[in-house]
C-alpha cells in the first residue's frame, strides 16, 4: 500500500494548536503521518517551493488561511492564488473569520459558563479582536484561555456554531 501523507498548511501558532489538538487524530486515521507547516513565518517563495515539492511527492496538503477582510471566500482565494502560484484552489481551506472562531464554536452553554465566557450560538463573525476581549485576569494570556478551551471542545456543537468548521468537517470527513 502506497505511503500517505498529509500536510496542513497553517497561519501560525494559534492554528497549528487548534488543528493538533483537535483533528490531528483524525486525519492519523486516514494518512500514516500528518505533518504541519506554518507558512506566515516563510517567504511566499518558500511556500511556493514547498507546495510544488509535495505535489511532486504524491502526497496531499490542505492550506488553511482566515478570510480577514477579504469580501468573500472566493476573494479570499484568488488572493492566496496570486501570492502562490503552485497552490490548487480545492486545496485552500478559508476560515470565517479567523481561527478563534472554531476555538469558541467548540463550547456548549455549560462549558461557557464554567470558563466565564460569553457564550453566543453563532461565532461565524468573530474577530481576534472580540476574542482577545473575552481574556479574563484568570487565563493570565490567550494562549491559556486557548488551552482551556480545547480541554471541553465538542465537534459536534462547533459543526452546529460555525459554518465553515461544519464545512471543513464534512469536505475532510472528520466527523465524530
Amino acid at each position: 500500500m502506497k505511503y500517505r501523507q498529509l500536510f496542513i498548511l497553517v497561519e501560525g501558532d494559534d492554528d497549528e494548536r487548534f488543528f493538533k489538538t483537535i483533528l490531528k487524530s483524525k486525519f492519523e486515521e486516514k494518512y500514516d503521518s500528518v505533518t504541519f507547516w506554518k507558512y506566515a513565518q516563510e517567504k511566499n517563495t518558500k511556500t511556493n517551493d514547498f507546495l510544488k515539492s509535495i505535489k511532486e511527492m504524491h502526497h496531499e496538503y490542505i492550506y488553511v488561511a482566515d478570510i480577514d477582510c477579504a469580501a468573500c471566500v472566493t476573494r479570499k482565494k484568488q488572493e492566496i492564488r496570486n501570492k502562490l502560484k503552485n497552490i490548487e484552489p480545492n486545496k485552500i481551506m478559508v476560515i470565517i473569520k479567523e481561527i478563534e472562531s472554531w476555538y469558541l464554536a467548540g463550547l456548549d452553554s455549560e462549558n461557557s459558563k464554567q470558563l466565564r465566557i460569553s457564550f453566543s450560538n453563532a461565532t461565524d463573525n468573530l474577530t481576534k479582536e472580540q476574542f482577545n476581549s473575552l481574556i479574563l485576569k484568570k487565563f493570565g494570556s490567550r494562549i491559556d484561555l486557548m488551552a482551556e478551551i480545547l480541554k471541553y471542545f465538542s465537534i459536534k456543537i462547533a459543526m452546529q456554531r460555525n459554518g465553515s468548521f461544519r464545512y471543513f468537517i464534512e469536505k475532510y470527513n472528520c466527523e465524530v
